[in-house]
């Protein structure tokens, strides 16, 4: 008890601050009594009066941030160094009847405190034990349709399974989903793409029509080719420990990483436009838009060489396109049956920080070429550095000066 949130000794705040009357409730009492305990804490609380009055109060008191999230609702945040704690008011006339509005048994469960008394009216620790996601009730799903994927994604987080009952419930109202504010789907979608536990509940999602409307031309096979990511990644990483770390580093510092994006483009149709028309529907950021279709559009050409390599000249020009991508391309191309061995030289040279191929610095610049060869500004400076860069990817030329006579060899060239 001395560890868990339970214990008001691990708050950055003394209970003495709240009523008589508080509870702790939702995610935070669930996760004391499964054991999962994170760094940061993230606290809420329900208050039967005067909840933003107490946060603003407490706020003041410890020096901390604060900001109304519901002024209707009555609902207030106060933000701690490694704490976030948050004060509603109470929904009805009593906490039993606030209880009774959440979504899930298993975040139905309040704790006082004060009594140390846990309530739990609708037996949502005993659904813990069972390892059970069940709904408080079919018009609470129905009140917040974004319940409908969230129970997937606790079920993933916890693994835990989804009571029959209430996936069938969720397969009724799968269509409201598509009511649901982009912004707000597209993070419950980004917890499921994540982690290998989120993997089977996407795939679940699907079967019980939940993601049709977001990903009309998504299929079973593609489905299947997002499990397949997950072994990608991981025989690749056993290998290249630094594939793993640029997998999961978040794209343009937005919230999906290339892992997750490389799962995604599995239900992306194959068409780049169409495929960029359903990313931006789903709210992503222009950085990962660019990704996605990225990797839609550049996975067809490593696929085409499973058998073939490319020459230098098409490697060259697959890297200056698909960049810091390549590395969900190598995990794609390997989940899509390419065996490890045909895409190593590709992936050495991307760990190679001089490989002239895949990380080409230049011999020389445009300012060079117009002063040397007496050029002008123009198409043709563009032309000339390309080529430039492929004869030396090539190994034709090395130094700046064999650049120089090359370009003007090109020139001289009908």
């Amino acid at each position: 008890m001395a560890s868990s949130v339970l214990s008001p000794e691990t708050w950055p705040f003394s209970q003495e601050w709240l009523p008589s009357e508080a509870c702790l409730v939702g995610g935070a009492v669930r996760d004391a009594l499964l054991g999962r305990q994170g760094e940061y804490l993230d606290l809420d609380f329900v208050l039967p009066t005067d909840a933003v009055q107490t946060a603003r109060q407490l706020a003041q008191h410890y020096n901390a941030g604060f900001v109304v999230l519901d002024p209707d609702r009555q609902i207030a945040r106060v933000v701690f160094e490694q704490a976030t704690v948050d004060l509603a008011q109470q929904e009805g006339d009593s906490l039993e009847t606030d209880l009774r509005r959440r979504d899930f048994t298993i975040n139905a469960i309040a704790y006082n405190p004060h009594t140390q008394q846990l309530i739990d009216p609708l037996q949502g620790y005993a659904d813990l034990q069972q390892g059970m996601i069940r709904m408080v009730s079919p018009q609470n799903l129905q009140n917040d349709p974004l319940r409908l994927l969230r129970a997937y994604r606790q079920a993933a987080q916890l693994g835990f399974k989804i009571e029959p009952a209430t996936q069938s419930i969720i397969r009724q109202l799968a269509p409201l989903l598509q009511k649901i504010a982009a912004e707000r789907v597209q993070v419950e979608l980004g917890y499921l793409l994540k982690s290998p536990q989120g993997t089977a509940w996407i795939k679940t999602a699907w079967e019980d029509k939940l993601l049709q409307g977001w990903f009309p031309d998504a299929t079973a096979q593609g489905l299947a080719q997002v499990a397949a990511v997950d072994h990608a990644a991981m025989i690749l990483e056993e290998i290249w420990p630094e594939i793993g770390v640029e997998l999961r580093a978040s794209v343009g510092g937005k919230s999906a990483s290339l892992v997750s994006l490389s799962k995604l483009s599995y239900l992306l149709p194959s068409v780049p436009e169409a495929a960029e028309e359903q990313l931006l529907n789903l709210k992503y950021s222009r950085a990962e838009v660019r990704t996605g279709i990225t990797l839609v559009k550049h996975l067809p050409q490593l696929l085409s060489h499973a058998t073939s390599p490319m020459s230098i000249k098409e490697q060259y020009f697959f890297f200056q396109k698909v960049g810091a991508v390549f590395p969900a391309l190598a995990v794609l191309g390997v989940a899509s049956g390419i065996y490890v061995d045909q895409v190593t030289p590709l992936i050495n040279r991307y760990f190679t920080p001089d490989d002239p191929v895949a990380h080409p610095t230049q011999l020389v610049t445009g300012k060079n070429l117009m002063r040397s060869l007496d050029l002008p500004a123009g198409r043709q400076i563009g032309q000339l550095l390309t080529a430039i860069g492929v004869a030396r990817a090539e190994g034709r030329i090395s130094t700046a000066a064999q650049a120089l006579e090359f370009a003007a060899q090109m020139i001289d060239t009908p």
